[in-house]
């Protein structure tokens, strides 16, 4: 390859240790737009070059996540170092082939782990793991079976390594006690935020400046890169536990329930979808659509690619043009909620009624439903409202179950 570039220009400052570390764990917490992903995949398109021997395997907790986030950020990282001619990245299946070496980036999830212990590599040796969006593994366990799957002996000069970014949105995460709690020689545990990322613009930088002083709290997490300390949460009866959806729905009193909350730009518009058992007060959570920066028509597209088009889905009522748009789009049964005075608080508590089972495939309601928690006021006491976040699928949930409750007054809500 004759193709020249100055690294330091392409990758910026902030990730020295990073790039240069060969321990067999780099584990890197940070903040939004604290360039970690972004960094990661341009280190390991440059390193796969340099070592000719090298195959990566790149893992989500659901296989169907990756294409949108690692996969295109891989690519992107192909197309910052400007090697695009000696790659192929392809979707069926999902991988990237360094064509000079026929070295291979591999893309699998957790949700089907035969096809993580199978993998067998056709140059060189599998020898990387990056695991992204660590937080999403809830169990230690799955992650010593994927660290298991980078075994046996290395060419001289290469090295075994894993590597795991994530947002520390709970304190309480094994992540914490595994990698951040004691020194170990063998890992790097890393801390980044916003501030290192020279490539932000002034709107960016002004996005948080803005979280700093209207929601402090956040800001120490999403802003900092800081562990986020979870008290409070206002579900707590709900597991994590595969089940199979069309076994569940075939159960007597068993009701499908949607529900729609619309974001944009900094919040994601997301699509609730459940199975509710009334008999046996429980709420099966089997599906979600979760993005930014969709247009109503895109929703719509969304909706009909996930099956449910046809269903009743109940969506927020305080956009009633996008509601008007979707129904002449085709989703004809889509209404808005019936808010009203504590709307909110009385949702809460017809959900804490009923026990929550999600699918391990639902990351996203898993994030929130862990991070939901009952606000605070100044002297720092729980009050009855709970936080502006972490909210958005659970709000759609809400709407999803206004027509299995009644409104409840004069109840206290905290536990």
């Amino acid at each position: 390859m004759t193709d020249r570039i100055h690294l330091p220009d392409v990758v910026g400052k902030g990730y020295k240790d990073f790039w240069y570390f060969k321990g067999r764990y780099r584990v890197v917490k940070g903040s939004r737009a604290s360039k970690k992903s972004a960094t990661t995949a341009i280190w390991y398109i440059y390193n796969m070059i340099k070592y000719t021997e090298a195959n990566l395997l790149v893992v989500r907790k659901t296989f169907r996540t990756l294409k949108d986030s690692c996969y295109m950020q891989l690519k992107w990282a192909i197309h910052r170092l400007g090697v695009d001619a000696y790659f192929n990245c392809k979707e069926s299946p999902l991988e990237i082939t360094y064509k000079p070496t026929g070295q291979k980036i591999y893309f699998r999830g957790i949700d089907d782990p035969l096809k993580i212990t199978s993998i067998t590599v056709d140059a060189g040796v599998l020898c990387w793991l990056w695991v992204e969006e660590a937080y999403e593994i809830t169990s230690e366990a799955a992650f010593d079976t994927l660290d298991e799957s980078i075994r046996g002996e290395v060419p001289t000069g290469l090295f075994k390594q894993a590597t795991l970014t994530f947002n520390p949105w709970n304190e309480k995460h094994w992540i914490k006690k595994r990698f951040f709690d004691k020194a170990d020689k063998d890992v790097l545990a890393k801390t980044t935020n916003y501030r290192c990322n020279e490539f932000l613009d002034e709107s960016d930088r002004d996005m948080f400046e803005r979280m700093r002083l209207t929601n402090p709290r956040r800001y120490q997490v999403a802003g900092l890169g800081d562990w986020g300390i979870v008290e409070g949460l206002v579900y707590e009866n709900w597991e994590e536990r595969a089940f199979d959806f069309s076994e569940i729905a075939k159960r007597e009193n068993v009701h499908s329930a949607f529900g729609l909350d619309f974001g944009y730009t900094n919040d994601p518009s997301a699509l609730f979808c459940g199975l509710v058992d009334t008999v046996r007060k429980e709420i099966y959570v089997f599906d979600e659509m979760y993005k930014k920066a969709m247009t109503n028509k895109m929703i719509y597209k969304e909706i009909v690619r996930m099956g449910y088009a046809k269903e009743k889905i109940i969506a927020d009522s305080a956009e009633p043009k996008s509601i008007a748009q979707l129904r002449g789009l085709g989703l004809l049964h889509i209404h808005g909620a019936k808010k009203g005075k504590d709307s909110i608080l009385n949702g809460i508590q017809l959900v804490q009624d009923y026990k929550i089972i999600i699918h391990p495939q639902c990351v996203n309601f898993i994030t929130e439903i862990t991070n939901y928690t009952w606000d605070k006021d100044k002297f720092d006491n729980q009050i009855n409202k709970p936080i502006d976040d972490f909210n958005h699928l659970l709000d759609a949930m809400r709407y999803a179950m206004e027509r299995f409750g009644r409104k409840v007054s004069g109840i206290q809500f905290l536990k």
